[in-house]
Order: C-alpha cells, then sequence, then structure tokens
C-alpha cells in the first residue's frame, strides 16, 4: 500500500498531509504533542479496506505552516483549516476521527459543518457540551485545581513550558509516550494534578525498557520533527481556551447529530479525568453507535492498540457507507 505525502492549500496556511488509499474521505486528526505519524497504523488499514485515508499535520505542528500569533490557534481557525482540506482534496463530504485535542477539533467541525461531516469518530476525549455558564474554562480549570497545578493553566504563561518540553526534546518524547500510556507502571502514571513547586515535565517519567508498541524509529521520527518546530505553536493551542469559549456561545448545548464512534484506552488519564462526559455520551451524542474502552491501553490508543482501533473504525465506516 503505498502511503504519499504533499503539501495542501487550505484556509490560508500550508498543511502537510499523509494519504493512503482511494475510495470515501476520512480524516485523522492528532493531538497534543503528536503528529500525523500518530496515524502510522490506521492509514494502510482503512486505505486497504476501501477508503482514502489522509492525516494532516494540523496547524503549528510538524511540516504545516506555523503562525506566530497565538490566537492564529483558535478553534474556527482550527475548524477552517480542515473544511478547506476537503475542499482542496474535492471533496463535499468526509467521516472524520480526532484523537486528544484533535478529537475537540473533529467535535468542532462535526457541530460548525455537519453537512460536511456526515460522521464521526472520536478518541480518548469525549464530547462535553459547553455551558452558558459565565466562568471561562481557565478559571473553572483554577477552582479545580485548588491548591495544586493543573496542566492546562499551567501552559498559559507563553514560553515557560515550551523552555522544559525543549530542554531536552528525546526525553521529552519518551517519557510523555510511555508515561500516559497504558504499559506505565502505577507510579510512573502521568499526573494532570501536581504540586505547585513541581514542573510539568516532573509529571511524565522515563522507562526502564519501551514498551512493544514503541519504537527507537518511533521516538527518532517524533524527536526530530520536535527539535525542528519547538512546542510553542503546539501549545498555543491550549493558550485559546479562553478564547474559543468567547467565540462560541451560540453552540451552548449543543448535540452532535451524527452517527458517532468513542473509543479510548481503559488505563487513559483523560478517562480518569473525564469520566463523566464519557457516561453522559449517549445523551450528548444521541446517534452513538458504540462506545468502547480497550482493557489494558492508555492514552494513545491508536499506537498502542492498532489492530483493535482499525478494526472498530472500518467496521464502522463500512456500516456508514454500507460497504460489504
Amino acid at each position: 500500500m503505498t502511503i504519499k505525502e504533499r503539501m495542501v492549500k487550505t484556509n490560508g496556511i500550508n498543511l502537510h498531509i499523509t494519504e493512503a488509499g482511494e475510495g470515501p474521505l476520512v480524516l485523522l486528526l492528532h493531538g497534543f504533542p503528536e503528529l500525523a505519524y500518530s496515524w502510522r497504523h490506521q492509514l494502510p488499514a482503512l486505505a486497504e479496506a476501501g477508503f482514502h485515508a489522509v492525516a494532516p499535520d494540523q496547524r503549528g505542528y510538524g511540516q504545516s505552516d506555523r503562525p506566530e500569533p497565538i490566537d492564529a490557534y483558535h478553534m474556527l481557525n482550527l475548524v477552517g483549516d480542515i473544511v478547506g482540506l476537503v475542499d482542496a482534496l474535492g471533496e463535499e463530504k468526509a467521516v472524520i476521527a480526532g484523537h486528544d485535542f484533535g478529537a475537540m477539533v473533529t467535535i468542532h467541525c462535526a457541530l460548525l459543518r455537519p453537512d460536511m461531516f456526515h460522521a464521526v469518530m472520536l478518541m480518548s476525549v469525549p464530547y462535553s457540551p459547553r455551558s452558558w455558564g459565565n466562568t471561562s474554562p481557565i478559571e473553572g480549570m483554577k477552582k479545580m485545581a485548588g491548591n495544586n497545578e493543573f496542566y492546562i493553566v499551567y501552559f498559559q504563561e507563553p514560553g515557560k513550558v515550551e523552555k522544559e518540553l525543549e530542554a531536552n526534546v528525546r526525553e521529552t518524547v519518551t517519557r510523555t509516550l510511555y508515561s500516559l500510556s497504558g504499559d506505565a507502571l502505577p507510579e510512573k502514571r502521568w499526573r494532570f494534578l501536581f504540586n505547585k513547586g513541581e514542573k510539568f515535565t516532573d509529571t511524565a517519567y522515563m522507562p526502564e525498557v519501551l514498551p512493544a508498541w514503541l519504537t527507537e524509529e518511533d521516538i527518532d521520527f517524533f524527536t526530530q520533527e520536535f527539535e525542528r518546530t519547538g512546542y510553542r505553536e503546539a501549545v498555543n493551542w491550549y493558550r485559546n481556551f479562553d478564547r474559543n469559549w468567547e467565540l462560541t456561545p451560540f453552540l451552548s448545548g449543543a448535540k452532535i447529530h451524527q452517527p458517532s464512534l468513542f473509543i479510548a484506552g481503559q488505563e487513559d488519564s483523560v478517562v480518569a479525568m473525564m469520566g463523566p462526559a464519557i457516561d453522559n455520551q449517549e445523551k450528548t451524542m444521541p446517534n452513538l453507535r458504540k462506545k468502547v474502552l480497550i482493557p489494558g491501553a492508555g492514552h494513545w490508543v491508536q499506537q498502542e492498540r492498532p489492530k483493535e482501533v482499525n478494526d472498530l473504525m472500518i467496521q464502522f465506516l463500512k456500516e456508514i457507507w454500507s460497504i460489504s
């Protein structure tokens, strides 16, 4: 199966995409701190099953453009990139899948352009509708954290966390991929809440041995890319939480009505953090076809358990398109 890479112009920027196959379009959106490479196991499997699978390095990541302003990374720009990508690929419709922060982009694509994105696959991060409340997300996170530090609040100060992440990129990559995986020892699991005196990089740990799903070549790839780009633009996505809230009051209480699929690892820290939203998804996504928590898997579910994830995705896609 041939996997191709190219640049595509969309929404005023250039996106680097990796693609495989022909047929109905399936978009795969990575999260933080990842790349299109995170979908390396899904691209050939989806192509083999009869789909045109496309994974972009999203705005600010990898070989795609990295605009300077922080507010270049608010949600409407991120959605605009993906809408423009569908158009640039010569299509009118797509099924969209997202992992981690990519799931949040997927959610907003589904809410804002249901005519284009007719089915949805979310991984790790569930849909949790915003409310009309007066408390901004960052203020709410500060209250939730109490005397502790919450990682998204910690990310708000420009330059602070980037300096930590970029001090030793290979170590950052290795710690992050290991500590959020289902293979991490309990005492080496990533902590989304930490003490005020700690750094963000203190919340993840080096493994004694790499998990079976993660190779030195994988670490080489992520390290090479983030050494080249740094982490500033990736973290800027998080610096728009309040801005996204200000831009989208009209989405308060909105439901996702498209056919949908949710997949997460049972050992995912995000599952522990967002359990109530996962439990509530049948209400917020009335056409949720299946909700699967994969035993033993952590946050990087499509990398840790590619066969199970591929089988679930392909079954869902074939049902959507009635492909036998």
